[in-house]
């Protein structure tokens, strides 16, 4: 059967023009690799589909520079020329703006405001104060965040603190065990295994030493109460 005349119009349906694009572009690569082939001919195409991707076909053995050199001395013109040009007012342009953004900075420090009108003043202004309110908006968020995580680090050494409470009420029936009050230095039978989680000593009295004032320091044993 034979198959019908396509219509060439545009297609509309994105997925299917992509695809006929794809299909297409792999035979016309295809017909101008076999031309290059069979009649020595230096073959050079640039494609930009749709979406601006860079599609290129070049004969072997030869590049892209070497197409646009000999055209130019086919034709007698000046293509790196022009493009040079085009650069150059580019560049000139990007300068213009960079000269304009630093001027926009130096005025929003306080600088080169001389030449300002009163309008342009007024302006400068009332941009500086909207600066300032998203600044502010900004400071109050981090502060909030950080007020934030401090309560919840408060509250989980409260509950530490409550489960410890808990522990010391339990164990204090125990002859053995006894806390340690404020009146000395006890820096050496208390201890922290983490910046979090406290670990707390309980002190107990030797059996064969009684006395606690009698002996060399030696009189008591720490053990580890919490851990």
């Amino acid at each position: 059967m034979a198959r019908g005349k396509i219509q060439i119009k545009r297609i509309e349906n994105t997925t299917n023009r992509q695809v006929t694009y794809s299909k297409r572009r792999n035979g016309l690569f295809k017909k101008a690799n076999e031309l290059t082939i069979l009649c020595d001919a230096k073959v050079s195409i640039l494609m930009l589909s749709s979406t601006g991707k860079l599609h290129e076909f070049i004969s072997p053995s030869t590049t892209t520079k070497q197409i646009y050199d000999q055209y130019q001395r086919s034709e007698g013109v000046d293509l790196w020329n022009s493009h040079y040009e085009r650069m150059q007012e580019n560049l000139k342009k990007l300068k213009e703006v960079n000269r304009s953004l630093r001027k926009q900075i130096r005025q929003r420090m306080g600088d080169c405001l001389n030449e300002l009108s009163f309008k342009e003043l007024l302006g400068l202004e009332q941009d500086m104060e909207e600066a300032v309110k998203v600044i502010r908006e900004r400071k109050y968020k981090v502060l909030s965040n950080q007020i934030e995580t401090t309560n919840k680090k408060l509250k989980q050494a409260r509950q530490i603190n409550k489960n410890l409470l808990i522990e010391f009420d339990a164990r204090e029936d125990d002859p053995h065990y006894g806390l340690v009050d404020n009146r000395g230095d006890y820096e050496s039978v208390i201890g922290y295994s983490t910046e979090i989680v406290p670990r707390m000593f309980a002190l107990r009295l030797q059996p064969n030493q009684p006395n606690l004032h009698s002996g060399t320091g030696s009189d008591l044993i720490a053990y580890p109460l919490l851990e």
